[in-house]
């Protein structure tokens, strides 16, 4: 996976900026955000020590941050922790978010260990096809009962296998593929994988107990459609109601363009 992890790298260091443009007037996504962000207040109780995984531009540490979390934030990218060091400095947040260049596969390499919660957002573990080895150094960097919150991509999504009506099956269909997804970024392409959430449980083994699944965008739109919530807000806002009450509903809950994974490291 080395050459793999530096084309990764390289890819999102080069969309750095467009990430956060991106991410800006975009309500999906903001409800999507605030989603995750109200999963983990259920489970992680404020002023708890958070290792993020896959940090990207920090948007996720900085909120975390301002909710009263203590956030070391890790990526493998420094295009994208340029970025996250300007937002520490522009909020004033270094006494609440540290930041160091390291991939989840080296958790070994992690300063400031125990944490009391290990935290990934928005499918940045899916570029690897077997979650298991990173599992495995889980315990080198979380405190026993401590909190592992990940938000992860799984085959089934309705809204991108709704793209066969617009006469699109690759589309459609590309999170089926049993040796995963191809992605293109800023020119480059890199591999990306899909999980049910009945496998990640299996990789988690007998250690962890499962506290929550929950989908995220079942059946409202990915987190790539900005202007969907805009075009057709009394549409979205129905199917908001609709995809809350879905949400933590089997089979839904292992549907959508995510679904957050809580599990508590009870090591035996």
């Amino acid at each position: 996976m080395g050459n793999e992890f530096n084309t990764i790298a390289e890819a999102f260091s080069r969309t750095a900026e467009k990430y956060d443009a991106f991410a800006e007037d975009h309500p999906n996504q903001t409800r999507m955000r605030n989603k995750v962000y109200a999963h983990i207040e259920r489970f992680i109780p404020k002023g708890a020590r958070i290792l993020e995984l896959n940090c990207g531009t920090g948007a996720d540490a900085v909120e975390l941050a301002r909710r009263g979390y203590r956030i070391h934030a890790t990526d493998i990218a420094p295009g994208m922790l340029e970025r996250l060091q300007d937002k520490i400095a522009k909020f004033n947040l270094s006494a609440n978010i540290t930041a160091q260049r390291c991939s989840f596969t080296e958790l070994d390499q992690i300063q400031g260990a125990p944490f009391d919660a290990v935290f990934s957002n928005l499918g940045g573990l899916n570029c690897i096809p077997d979650l298991a080895p990173i599992i495995a150094q889980l315990p080198k960097v979380l405190r026993p009962n401590g909190l592992v919150t990940w938000t992860l991509m799984p085959p089934v999504c309705l809204w991108e296998m709704a793209e066969i009506v617009r006469g699109h099956p690759r589309l459609a269909f590309r999170r089926f593929s049993k040796n995963g997804a191809r992605a293109h970024l800023e020119g480059l392409y890199f591999t990306v994988y899909y999980f049910t959430p009945q496998k990640v449980l299996r990789w988690f083994g007998d250690d962890y107990d499962c506290l929550s699944i929950e989908g995220l965008s079942v059946i409202t739109p990915t987190a790539e459609s900005k202007n969907f919530a805009k075009r057709y807000p009394r549409l979205y806002r129905t199917l908001c109601l609709l995809d809350d009450r879905l949400a933590s509903l089997p089979p839904w809950r292992g549907w959508g363009d995510f679904f957050m994974l809580t599990m508590r490291y009870r090591p035996t």
